[in-house]
């Protein structure tokens, strides 16, 4: 299987025939993985070995130096033959993202750069739609206290970005060490998808967060740079739908060249030679090509506003939210259909519980109610018709 789609110069950087090595290893294991569920610990540490943990860093922070654009194709590999550890894997740059957007550097320099000293994996506890988490204000910081739902990650993690609501029920945000005392991550997700991504949750029993360690200047979804934060994590959840989707494609094609059948019906000789088989593969095709463009073109803007930084302002914001939720609509829609109809191309046999081949609709179906994107196409509609873009949120 073919896991990324290179442009002109990705194959002379390094880290792309490590990124190859990773995504051919993880694809030996990963309908085994599926079935067990659990903390994928050896893949973790397959990344943790492979550098590719400082891919989205820059170089002069002893990181790798991929654009966004070229990071999420890392991610979207990855994704076409494990979407959970696509999933931990980019939740990690999101973080270290995170904390670059709602920081000054000088608080988030020295964390980035022990991540790549220590090879820290970053995991998150972070979830503000969840406000059972307290944080109680104390000499030196606060305490947080409470249970955290859907933290994607957290096991086997060594940083946590974790959040709480304080007395006036601002929004905390802190970076704290995951082994820190009063820390407990419950092994508590066992859902028909994601199984490896450890999205349970984590129980917070007064835990210190000195105020150091808290992300307040400029703080989160602050400024339009900040708000870049919510529109990062919306291109990596459409580059893993996408990425599930491709993969999805791939799984079917083989399954219809080497064992596909036509039916007894047909006049076609093979079934990669029947009208119909050939009709679906075709609307498979260009339900993934259209969602591919629109992601590449959302990348790409994305990439721009990053490097616009502090400059960037609230219009410029908008534009490119509006491009990354046309690409997270149309790769939820595609990656879906062809899910799910790859069955009617392959046919009976292909529903072996040995090949798995649900498990690219049950990843896309657990991952795609993230949030409704339903809202994603009001949000499309209030742009075409009255030119308003999204207002800035956690999920927009």
């Amino acid at each position: 299987m073919k896991h990324f789609h290179a442009e002109a110069g990705d194959e002379a950087v390094p880290w792309h025939a490590t990124a190859q090595r990773v995504a051919h290893a993880l694809a030996q294991t990963a309908v085994a993985r599926d079935q067990r569920g659990g903390t994928p610990k050896a893949e973790r540490d397959l990344l943790r070995d492979s550098g590719l943990l400082m891919l989205s860093v820059p170089a002069e922070f002893c990181g790798l130096g991929a654009s966004w654009r070229q990071t999420l194709d890392v991610v979207r590999g990855f994704a076409r033959v494990d979407s959970s550890v696509a999933h931990l894997f980019a939740f990690h740059h999101l973080l270290l993202a995170t904390t670059q957007l709602f920081a000054q550097r000088a608080q988030w320099q020295p964390w980035i750069e022990q991540t790549g000293a220590q090879r820290w994996f970053w995991g998150n506890a972070l979830n503000p739609l969840d406000k059972s988490t307290r944080a109680e204000a104390v000499e030196g910081g606060y305490v947080f206290s409470g249970r955290k739902s859907f933290c994607s990650g957290a096991s086997d993690s060594d940083m946590l970005l974790a959040s709480a609501l304080d007395a006036n029920d601002r929004l905390l945000i802190g970076v704290v060490p995951t082994r820190r005392a009063g820390i407990a991550v419950l092994d508590d997700w066992d859902n028909m998808g994601q199984r490896q991504t450890d999205s349970g949750s984590v129980r917070f029993d007064r835990v210190p967060v000195a105020t150091s360690e808290l992300l307040l200047d400029p703080g989160p979804l602050s400024t339009p740079f900040a708000c870049l934060r919510p529109l990062l994590a919306q291109l990596i959840l459409a580059n893993i739908y996408l990425g599930l989707g491709e993969g999805a494609l791939e799984e079917a094609k083989a399954f219809t060249l080497q064992q596909g059948r036509p039916w007894l019906f047909s006049t076609a000789p093979a079934a990669n030679e029947d009208p119909y088989v050939l009709t679906h593969y075709g609307d498979f095709w260009l339900a993934l090509q259209g969602a591919r463009l629109l992601l590449d073109q959302a990348a790409a803007a994305f990439d721009q506003a990053w490097l616009r930084g502090t400059s960037l302002d609230e219009q410029e914001r908008g534009e490119v939210a509006i491009a990354v939720a046309a690409a997270k609509v149309a790769s939820t829609r595609a990656s879906l259909e062809v899910a799910h109809r790859m069955f009617e191309v392959t046919g009976a046999r292909a529903t072996t519980a040995a090949l798995r081949l649900d498990r690219y609709w049950r990843n896309l179906r657990v991952h795609t109610l993230h949030d409704p994107v339903d809202y994603k196409v009001r949000e499309l509609g209030d742009w075409a018709l009255n030119a308003r873009a999204p207002q800035p949120s956690f999920y927009s």
